[in-house]
Parts: structure tokens; sequence; C-alpha cells
């Protein structure tokens, strides 16, 4: 039977200035503003085949608007509606949008709005921009900074293991990993993937009672030096690292964060392993394990758990959760009203 999906095509992120952090995207992180549509404005990284992969739109808080998933067929994704609505969920067909076409668009269970899509605009590059390289889409970028493609997002979730299992049964994700707290079988993290990379979706466990909200996006680039360059030209320009670099236990990924202008954080990924295993069972980390960095040296920044739209309670990592989250989390009493 055929996968639904095959791969994360773009990301849509509101902003309250989309001017600032388009200008933050092109001349600090190295992407290229490919068009400018109705106040949104359009982004990609230099090895992109479709014409973007983040498009910036106006909205009150950093926030995740949209993910979009490209399936592997125009019958795929028939049949992913068809699995989305046998679940429940109940979504809309449009005619498509700019720079892709007919897509079917839903909510999921736990807020986060999706969009599926065959038909897609193949980029071509424009005069000046072609490469010497007959399958890259145009010229390596000479931006110091500048990531080859966008890699995964992040999500946050009330229930780690359900979105895991949603995800898995009604669109055909792996589930590649867990992690557990090491005081309880209290789940706080999971990675996704459509293809063989570890992940091009996380969530993590979040105890607040707004749906749908965002840790982070992330994007790629090929080595380890061009990462470890992307924090020593983006500190040089005034952009601090949030954290990293260092690599993550989970996935094995060498990564760094940081915060674009509207406070969304951004990652950087290079590395990590590639799964083929058609019949893979997901391992349930723990935190001393080096979930989270694989050296089980690095103290990660409290700055780490905040979600986006910001909202009261408690966001996960990979870490694990924070000592006033593991206190909700272990002593759900402790707060009068819960029992």
């Amino acid at each position: 039977m055929e996968t639904p999906l095959s791969h994360l095509a773009h990301l849509e992120i509101t902003a309250p200035d989309v001017d600032a952090s388009a200008r933050f995207y092109e001349g600090k992180f190295g992407m290229r503003i490919i068009d400018r549509v109705d106040g949104n404005v359009y982004l990609r990284c230099w090895g992109d085949y479709y014409r973007y992969s983040l498009v910036i739109t106006e909205g009150p808080e950093a926030s995740l608007g949209r993910m979009a998933w490209r399936t592997n067929s125009q019958s795929a994704l028939e049949a992913a509606a068809a699995r989305v609505e046998a679940t429940g969920v109940q979504g809309s067909w449009t005619a498509g949008g700019h720079g892709f076409g007919k897509a079917y668009e839903f909510t999921g269970p736990y807020g986060h709005h999706m969009r599926l899509f065959y038909d897609v605009e193949k980029f071509v590059a424009e005069p000046g921009f072609e490469s010497t390289y007959p399958d890259r889409p145009e010229r390596r970028s000479s931006h110091a900074a500048a990531p080859r493609f966008l890699d995964h997002v992040t999500v946050a979730s009330s229930d780690v293991r359900g979105f895991a299992k949603w995800h898995n049964e009604a669109l055909g994700f792996r589930i590649m990993a867990f992690v557990d707290l090491d005081e309880a079988p209290i789940t706080v993290f999971s990675v996704l993937t459509t293809n063989e990379k570890s992940h091009d979706l996380g969530v993590v466990a979040d105890t607040s009672s707004r749906p749908g909200r965002v840790n982070h996006i992330a994007f790629w680039v090929d080595a380890t030096e061009d990462l470890l360059r992307t924090a020593d030209v983006m500190m040089e320009n005034g952009t601090p690292m949030e954290y990293g670099p260092s690599i993550h236990g989970v996935g094995e990924q060498n990564f760094l964060y940081f915060r674009d202008p509207s406070g969304l954080r951004v990652e950087l990924n290079s590395g990590g392993y590639r799964n083929y295993v058609p019949d893979w069972e997901a391992n349930t980390w723990k935190p001393s394990e080096g979930s989270n960095n694989f050296y089980k040296n690095g103290a990660m920044p409290h700055s780490m758990t905040e979600s986006f739209p910001p909202a009261e309670g408690f966001t996960a990592t990979e870490e694990g959760a924070s000592a006033e989250m593991k206190e909700a989390l272990l002593n759900p009493y402790a707060k009068q009203g819960r029992g």
C-alpha cells in the first residue's frame, strides 16, 4: 500500500512585523525572498526544489500558521484525505494556492493546521541563479549562514503518544522515538517521519490549554562545519545562540537554536542517521540517557521550554521537563480543585 506523505514541503508562520522577520531570514540567515503576494512574504533555501519553503504572514503573535506536506501521488492525496476523515476530522478541499495545486486542508485533533497537496510548482532558477550542477535547483548561496533545505517542525501537544498514534494511523508517519521522564512513565517528547530521516515532525508535551502551538521550525545544512559557521556569522551580526551547537541523542543531529525577531525559535541541523527499516519499533529514551544532549554534559537553558504562541503552562523538550513542569505532571493534585 502506498504511503500517503512524501515530505514536509513548506511552513507558514505568523509574525507581528512581517517585514522585520523577512529581513532577518534573508539578511542574517541567508534565505532568499522569492515572492511577495497579498502582504505575505515567500522565502526559499538555495536547495529547495519547490518555489519556496517558508511563508511569513501577519499575525498578532509568533505562531505556526500551517504546515504543508506533499503526498506521494495524486491518488495518495485522495487516500490521505479519506484516512483523515475516517478518524472523525473534517477538512475541506481547495483549488490550490500560490505555487501549489489542489489541496486538502484540515485542523488536526491537537489544533495544528495542515495542508496536503501533490501538484506543486518546481523551482526554475532565474538568470544569474542557475547552478553548474544539473541536480541543484539553483546555485549554492554565497551567504555564509544559508541553509540548504527546510528540515522539520516540532509542535506542542497535550498528549504526545496520542499525537503520535493519530499521525501514524491517519497519515502514515513512522514513529521513531519517545522520551519519558526518568521519574515516571510520562511521555514528554516524540519524533515522527515520512521518509528515511530521523524525523520531519516532532512533538513536545504541553500542559497549557492553548492548542496548536509550535516549539520550533528547523532547517538543514550539509555539514557540521556549515552549522558552526552559521553560529559564528549570526553571532557576529547580533543574533545570540539560544542553545548549542551540540548533538542530540535522539536522531543524532548536530543542532543549534536561535530566535527570529518575532521570538519564534529556529533550529539548524546537520548530520543525523538515516533509517530505512520498514518495521522499526520506536525506543523509549530517558533524559538521563542523553536524549537531548548526546554527550550528557550540557545544561539546556530554561528558555527552551517556551512554545508559541505564549500560553500559561509548560512545554517539554528532548531534555525532559523543567522542575515546574515535573511538579505539575507528577503531582497533579497539588493544585486545589484537581482532586
